[in-house]
């Protein structure tokens, strides 16, 4: 007797295994969807950090290439040469020494009386309500709303009345003008800034209002007053229309003397210029870098 063939077993599918390859499919169908697209924000992050590296160091390592290039031809990508003779240039220049030395004399002198004039002002601003006090750090701050040229040029018929063209004092006159806001600015939200019971409970102690000033105010302040003397130390440094207005030919400080250098000097020569014009910017606002970061000078400009 034969046996019928066996047909082989045959399997009816359950719910769970029906729908298993469609669940286990969805989440890479969704993530193969989604790849791209997270792609996109660390990608244009990425683009955007290099171009603004190039935009802010690029131009700085111009200058420092060409400062150290003995000559550049296009279409090199690199100088045809490298040497010191344009830094020795600058080192042995009689007039580029004299504007150095004159750019840090008016920068310390102008930040001094700044402090002298302004510092008391500012006090007086926050710990003082008296009438037109808004008015009056309004108006500080319109000396720098307005184009400088316009009002160095304005200027000038006064400063010829009393003798002050080409004076010393009448190129300090110009930078303490453009170092007002930030000396009186700043230092007043400083002021602010210092709580009131802190002096209160000095004087309460026995200390005298001179002595709460110089062992409780000034120090608790010092930051605010700190980043008040660097930007006005550096709005002088940096200062060029009025001094060459003012100043010229008898003061020639740093940024009036790049002048000269453009028309009268070789562009490796501009390029040590502006290297060294640059150094004492970016060394003091390193020094105070974390009182900038930290609200000082954005503070300094709230009026309360």
């Amino acid at each position: 007797m034969t046996s019928l063939p066996t047909l082989p077993a045959t399997t009816t599918p359950t719910t769970s295994d029906t729908t298993a390859p469609s669940t286990a499919a969805l989440p890479r169908t969704a993530g193969r969807g989604r790849g791209p697209a997270r792609l996109v924000g660390p990608v244009l992050s990425v683009a955007f950090v290099i171009v603004l590296g190039l935009f802010v160091l690029g131009p700085l390592l111009w200058l420092g290439v060409r400062a150290f290039a003995t000559n550049w031809t296009y279409p090199n990508l690199m100088p045809d040469g490298w040497t010191l003779q344009w830094w020795n240039t600058v080192f042995q220049d009689p007039n580029l020494q004299s504007s150095v030395v004159l750019s840090f004399q008016f920068a310390f002198v102008t930040m001094v009386v700044s402090a002298v004039l302004c510092l008391p002002a500012a006090y007086a601003f926050s710990r003082f309500d008296f009438p037109g006090r808004r008015v009056f750090l309004i108006g500080l701050f319109a000396t720098n709303a307005f184009p400088r040229m316009g009002l160095f040029v304005a200027l000038a018929s006064l400063f010829y009345a009393f003798n002050l063209m080409s004076t010393f004092l009448g190129v300090v006159i110009v930078h303490v003008l453009g170092t007002v806001v930030f000396m009186t600015w700043i230092p007043a939200a400083a002021f602010s800034a210092v709580p009131r019971s802190y002096e209160e409970a000095a004087r309460d102690a026995g200390a005298g209002r001179f002595t709460v000033l110089r062992k409780v105010t000034l120090p608790l302040a010092m930051p605010g007053i700190t980043v008040a003397l660097i930007m006005s130390f550096l709005a002088s440094f940096d200062e060029a229309q009025g001094t060459y207005l003012v100043g010229n030919p008898e003061y020639i400080t740093m940024p009036t003397q790049m002048y000269s250098l453009v028309l009268n000097y070789p562009p490796q020569v501009a390029a040590v210029f502006s290297i060294l014009l640059a150094i004492p910017s970016a060394v003091l606002l390193l020094l105070v870098r974390k009182h900038v970061m930290g609200g000082q000078l954005a503070e300094g400009f709230q009026i309360r």
